[in-house]
Order: C-alpha cells, then structure tokens, then sequence
C-alpha cells in the first residue's frame, strides 16, 4: 500500500488521504476459459444482464481484491474511534462449517476439515462475530438509517456476506418478550446498561453505549475446482472446474474487511452527531 497524500510524518495533514495498492500478483491467463462461460455462484451473468459486457479476467469489483480499499479506509477510521472515545473493533470466527469454535480459535480438527475441503475441489463457509466495545452513545437515526440498518447493509455490501443478525438475532422468534427484554442494571463505571445485551448494544436504531455485537454468514468461495454445471453466454450445456488460486475458505480474510466497515460506519455516525451538536 502507498499513501499517495494527506499524511507526513506520521500525522495528517488536513489535505485528503489517497491510498493505492497495485495489482501486480495478478494471473489473467488463469481467467481465459471463462471468457464465455459462467461461473456457478459467482456475478458473471448478472455482470452481463446489468452491462452487457464484463472484464473476465479476474481482480475486478466481483473480486476479493475489491476489498482492500475498505480495509485501507478501515483503518484510519478505527484510528479515528480509539483517540476519540477508546472505541475497538473485532472480528473472529464462531463457526466453520459445521465446527463451533471454542475460544474463536481454528484447530487442528478444523484446520484439517477445510484441507478434506479443498483436497476435495470443493469450499465451505462460515460465521463470523464483530464485537465493538467502548461505542459512542447516540449513533443512529430513528427511522430508516437506524445504525444496524445501516451496518447491514454496510457488512452485506462485502461479496462474501450472505447473512446479518444483531444481538439475539434468528433467535428472537423462538423467545418470549420477558426474555428478550433486556433489564437494566447500573455497572462497574456507574453508567446505566443492560444485563444480558439481547439488543446488541442498539436500540430504537441507536446505539446505547454497550457493546456492539454482530454476526455474518460468510458463504463458501464460489471458484471452486470440482466440476459443475452451467451455461455459456449464449446459453449452451457444459461444465466447469475454476483452476488459479482461490481460497477453500473465506471466513479469516473477511475478518479486517469486517472490522473496517464496521468502523467506517461508526465514524460517519460520529461525525454527524458532531456536525448537528449532539455532542455538546
């Protein structure tokens, strides 16, 4: 990564911060069968509905690579919420498959089931937990731009991200409400919080100051190297097997791409408490 502007001696400078990575790891050769072919799972054909052209060569906006921008963007805005109010973001795995992991860990046990996985041509997905501690009260909207609303859509814009819950999540609709509602008790720093958290730190859309807590369903990789199924563009029977370099599981390379938008978002709520002197 080089930064480009915007930051001199470790400092900024009140001038815009531009960041480039070059994408010069890069094997286009390894893209040429799927120039008229689509992928099963992946955004090929709805690339072509949408434009009626796309860039097969991989490394593009439907690519993993995409990310990294975020995670550039990511960290100045975590750097921004520890100075200002001690704020962290943390992404681990829960689940791999169907391994629960105990103490966020990937053993040895998971470790060799994702290697069968990927011995097998094949991939697999996961769960994924983002944990923010210490967040500024008062972030979020009534209505519409309630900031779970809004983190969803910001952890769904990842490519890999098929799933979002926050708090209690799924789980809500086998609960009653004298479950669910959350009892407040007065804690260790004297501030009012609540006992169990089943709000995840938000409610009414707004951030209450307890922690943040959110989990993803990370789907397995599409590019895969097992044969399967599909259609060329002009809509004829064949198979496909992706050969390159490609992931069996995606679930720890989401993990910072997670935290950055997490922040992302809270920075801009953030700055709009303080453009509108919430914060007084």
């Amino acid at each position: 990564m080089e930064i480009l502007s915007g930051v001199f001696e470790g400092k900024t400078t009140g001038a815009p911060i531009s960041m480039i990575v070059w994408n010069e790891d890069r094997k286009s050769k390894d893209y040429t069968a799927l120039k008229e072919v689509y992928r099963p799972g992946h955004a090929d054909l709805a690339y072509d509905l949408k434009w009626g052209h796309r860039d097969y060569r991989g490394g593009g906006r439907s690519s993993g690579r995409e990310t990294a921008c975020r995670v550039m963007g990511g960290v100045i805005a975590k750097k921004l919420l520890h100075k200002k109010s001690k704020t962290e973001v943390r992404a681990y795995p829960i689940q791999i498959g169907p391994h629960v992991l105990k103490g966020n860990k990937i053993t040895d046990e998971v470790a060799q089931y994702i290697e069968k996985i990927r011995s097998e041509g094949d991939s697999v997905g996961g769960i994924v937990e983002i944990r923010v501690t210490n967040p500024p009260v008062g972030l979020g909207e009534p209505c519409f731009d309630k900031l779970h609303a809004v983190l969803g859509q910001a952890l769904l814009s990842i490519g890999t991200v098929k799933g979002f819950e926050i708090g209690s999540g799924f789980n809500v609709a086998d609960m009653r409400g004298s479950q669910n509602n959350d009892e407040y008790v007065v804690n260790n720093e004297g501030r009012i919080d609540v006992q169990k958290n089943y709000s995840g730190g938000i409610q009414g859309g707004i951030s209450i100051g307890s922690d943040i807590v959110m989990r993803i369903a990370v789907k397995p990789p599409s590019s895969i190297a097992k044969p399967q199924a599909t259609l060329t563009r002009k809509g004829e029977k064949t198979q496909i097997a992706i050969e390159g370099r490609h992931d069996a599981c995606i679930v720890l390379r989401v993990l910072p791409v997670a935290e950055a938008m997490v922040a992302l978002i809270l920075v801009d709520y953030y700055m709009k408490n303080l453009r509108n002197n919430i914060y007084r």
